[in-house]
């Protein structure tokens, strides 16, 4: 087994959390395994003032962490899983899903404040939050916000916007749950494919003994169902899609909703499955949201 394992990073101080929580993981369960984390400014944190579909959508957050993966600077690199594009290189495999963390959306409101301010748009960059989140505010306008949590934090707090929504897992990892507002209900607010989840990504072919007993199987069932879906609609970062699977016993619950962006109808629904063939299930609400 290697001596020494160097994970790739985004530098944001959440995405360093994250790192470091595997970090921990891999040295209490590998004695005299050395583990450093490389940090490192991927595009999509570099470009904040476009919105991510109109830039190249997802794939800008992990280009670079995928390139020090197949240059051999890093060994592997972690993510949020919801950050991660649906089709990945054959030679990056994901091979870790850690336990799910609090997978609701929550509001933020400015410090101080109690109730959103609906003269001001509410700052959010994600389509299918601004789609749930219309239907549960018509009166909401919103305008988009970009940058990590503490950044988008500063922006509210300075009164540009009257609220945001952010990952309820994100603020709990930073130490934040102080700023939560109000937690919808994952039927209020069906939340991102993957969201909540760690995803571990290494280089096919090599042998990653350091990480046994890392995965989440209930997590990871869920996340497989999740991804389906998305992929079998062709979603993009552009696409309102939103997927949440649940685990029941030896079944396994996904509740999603699309927006047909060439009819204009919007698609919500549930369907339930066998939790050994999660991917099956994806593609099968997948297809029925098609279908109709």
């Amino acid at each position: 087994m290697r001596n020494r394992i160097t994970i790739g990073s985004r530098e944001s101080r959440l995405a360093v959390i994250q790192s470091e929580m595997v970090r921990d993981y891999l040295a209490s369960k590998n004695p005299g395994l050395e583990v450093q984390i490389l940090t490192m400014k991927t595009t999509g944190d570099k470009i904040l003032d476009q919105a991510l579909e109109k830039i190249g959508g997802k794939g800008l957050f992990v280009k670079e962490l995928d390139r020090a993966l197949l240059d051999g600077r890093s060994d592997i690199s972690v993510h949020s899983l919801k950050d991660v594009p649906m089709e990945l290189p054959e030679e990056l495999p994901l091979i870790g899903f850690s336990k799910r963390e609090d997978p609701r959306d929550v509001l933020v409101l400015p410090e101080g404040k109690t109730e959103i301010d609906f003269s001001k748009p509410v700052g959010c960059s994600s389509r299918r939050r601004m789609i749930q989140l219309q239907a549960l505010y018509p009166q909401a306008e919103f305008k988009t916000i970009r940058g990590n949590v503490q950044t988008r934090l500063r922006k509210l707090d300075e009164g540009e916007y009257s609220a945001t929504i952010l990952a309820a897992a994100g603020l709990k990892r930073l130490g934040l749950l102080h700023r939560v507002s109000r937690y919808f209900t994952t039927e209020e607010m069906i939340p991102a494919a993957g969201q909540a989840i760690l995803a571990v990504q290494g280089r096919s072919g090599e042998g990653y003994s350091c990480l046994t007993g890392y995965t989440d199987e209930e997590a990871k069932a869920c996340a497989l169902a999740e991804r389906a879906f998305v992929r079998r609609l062709g979603g993009s970062c552009s696409t309102p899609v939103a997927a949440f699977a649940q685990c029941e016993g030896k079944g396994i619950s996904l509740n999603a909703l699309y927006l047909d962006e060439e009819t204009g109808k919007l698609h919500r629904g549930r369907m339930e499955g066998n939790a050994a063939e999660p991917e099956r299930l994806g593609c099968e609400l997948a297809e029925r949201f098609l279908a109709e």
